[in-house]
């Protein structure tokens, strides 16, 4: 059966997974209430654990250092708590040949080398060019979807990622190419990201040690 994470680390892994984003965001990441999330987010700032900054008129919470490694120590605890170790830790391995593939279709959904400049961008002029990284993000999507049942049958807090990507695919494949990869919606490549970091968070990683 799944676990259930508690409350208050779901909060504090949620700012981990966001980067940096308002308590709205961080509480609907995991369909949270707000003022609860808000609440939390208070206690974690005594703690030291999260920090809230303003630029230009937004306001966002984001990590310390202090509030990673009590993420991680949470969350490793946990992992030990549901016996999911090796489980996550296979998937995860099974991840990373997935994540070099997408890591090079999203490339080529922005680059479309010419045989002057390597770096051209791609004006996405060349619908076979782009149909063959539509066919290599429906690839990643099939073979994500096992891996994320997997981790979603070990913690609850990791279902969804499978359905995310496949909804941002479908959504690039109607015609708004931005659904590949957008940071400022729930693209492939944002959800792709949110599962790496999840992932090796999950697992006391390092994205340097994880690329190695």
């Amino acid at each position: 059966m799944s676990h259930d994470s508690a409350t208050d680390l779901l909060v504090l892994h949620a700012v981990r997974i966001l980067g940096y984003a308002d308590a709205p965001a961080i509480a609907a990441r995991y369909a949270l209430d707000e003022a609860l999330t808000q609440e939390l987010l208070g206690d974690a700032e005594a703690y030291g654990w999260v920090t809230h900054t303003e630029f230009a008129g937004l306001g966002g919470w984001s990590l310390t250092d202090r509030g990673r490694t009590e993420n991680e120590r949470r969350l490793a605890a946990e992992l030990d708590q549901v016996g999911g170790a090796s489980e996550v830790g296979e998937v995860y391995r099974q991840f990373l040949p997935l994540n070099t593939r997408l890591q090079r279709a999203c490339t080529h959904w922005q680059l479309r080398p010419t045989d002057t400049d390597p770096l051209a961008a791609n004006d996405h002029s060349d619908s076979a060019w782009d149909a063959a990284v539509h066919a290599e993000l429906a690839a990643i999507d099939l073979a994500l979807r096992p891996l994320a049942q997997r981790l979603g049958d070990v913690l609850t807090r990791l279902r969804g990622y499978g359905s995310r990507f496949a909804n941002a695919r479908q959504r690039a494949v109607a015609g708004d190419g931005g659904w590949v990869d957008r940071t400022d919606v729930d693209s492939c490549h944002r959800v792709w990201f949110e599962l790496h970091e999840d992932l090796i968070a999950t697992l006391g990683l390092t994205r340097t040690a994880a690329a190695t």
